[in-house]
């Protein structure tokens, strides 16, 4: 067996995508997902990246409604459908047979009650779930009150269904994750950009269809995320690839040894507190320098403001025509404050 540790990134993509499917349950859609991506993690590390495919990758990881498949994942050429549930009796041969008998394989996982680990219980092939349904069904003697049996066999028993090829550990290699704050990396003066999405390895396509030559990382800038339709600071960093397809906010690709964390990642427009104050008040900061010989960051705090709905860009003029106060730190005394994050 193996177990999957989910985290908040990965809550938020399973959560807001039943969100979006527009389930009926969405417990048991959410649950769903986080199944999906337990096996996907596990093909990850042990198949052969070319040999199986995810058909919901792109719609969890942008948090956008699933084409219609009658499966989840398709390994080494066989229909594979992901089962997750708390309720162990859901992986019965009986029960898995009624619900998907068109598989080729299914996947059981079993989850704990807070969602917080999920367990790869085995796989077994439908053809043998229906062998044993038959049987049970033609068993002369009644089977045994307090023992049923859970066909599964071992997950890593599954490598064997495809050709004799070494497994290897295809996990991205990057060190970034939606909401960090990048620059390009060798820049005296660079701009910071928001990690938007990180592209699976083998999803590394560049402009014009060229393959990179290595991982990909999808940056937006806060000048254009300024511009969309919504406050994109509200929304939760795993759910800002949604928000960004969908209102056609431009991405730019880089490799990500191209990047590196921002060393100062405030611009406009951000809420921050000072970290020395023992009960801070909320600051917008108007004004960031980052460059290779300053790191200062220009801020007004949010009660000497006479209105809030002033453009980011625009905050230094702002404050300049009504006499509002500002004050300057180095960005290491800032924190972000909290968002109301969806």
């Amino acid at each position: 067996m193996y177990r999957y540790t989910p985290n908040e990134i990965d809550h938020k993509r399973a959560h807001h995508q039943a969100v979006i499917q527009g389930v009926d349950d969405l417990d048991v859609k959410r649950i769903g997902n986080l199944g999906e991506l337990a096996f996907e993690q596990f093909c990850r590390e042990y198949l052969p990246v070319e040999m199986w495919e995810w058909k919901n990758e792109e719609a969890i990881r942008r948090c956008n409604s699933e084409s219609f498949s009658g499966y989840d994942f398709e390994v080494f050429g066989y229909k594979v459908d992901v089962k997750s549930s708390r309720d162990v009796s859901a992986f019965l041969p009986e029960s898995l047979v009624e619900r998907d008998p068109d598989d080729d394989i299914v996947v059981m996982v079993w989850h704990r009650d807070n969602e917080d680990s999920l367990m790869l219980l085995g796989w077994e092939r439908l053809e043998t779930l229906t062998s044993k349904v038959e049987s049970e069904a033609a068993y002369s003697g009644e089977s045994p009150e307090k023992l049923d049996h859970l066909a599964a066999r071992p997950m890593n028993e599954l490598i064997d269904l495809g050709p004799n090829t070494a497994h290897m550990n295809q996990k991205p290699e990057n060190p970034f994750k939606p909401g960090d704050r990048v620059v390009k990396a060798g820049t005296d003066e660079p701009s910071v950009g928001v990690v938007i999405e990180v592209m699976p390895p083998e999803k590394n396509t560049g402009a014009y269809g060229q393959e990179m030559d290595g991982e990909a990382v999808s940056v937006a800038f806060p000048s254009s995320l300024d511009e969309g339709p919504a406050e994109w600071r509200e929304y939760h960093p795993a759910i800002l690839a949604s928000y960004c397809v969908d209102t056609d906010i431009k991405l730019w690709r880089y490799k990500h040894e191209n990047l590196e964390f921002a060393s100062n990642p405030y611009v406009s427009g951000d809420c921050v507190i000072k970290t020395s104050h023992d009960d801070p008040n909320t600051a917008v900061v108007v004004e960031s320098e980052a460059s290779q010989s300053s790191d200062k960051v220009t801020v007004a705090y949010l009660g000497d403001f006479d209105e809030t709905d002033v453009w980011p860009s625009k905050l230094a003029d702002h404050c300049a025509e009504n006499g509002i106060k500002c004050y300057t730190y180095e960005c290491s005394e800032l924190e972000f404050a909290k968002s109301a994050q969806t």
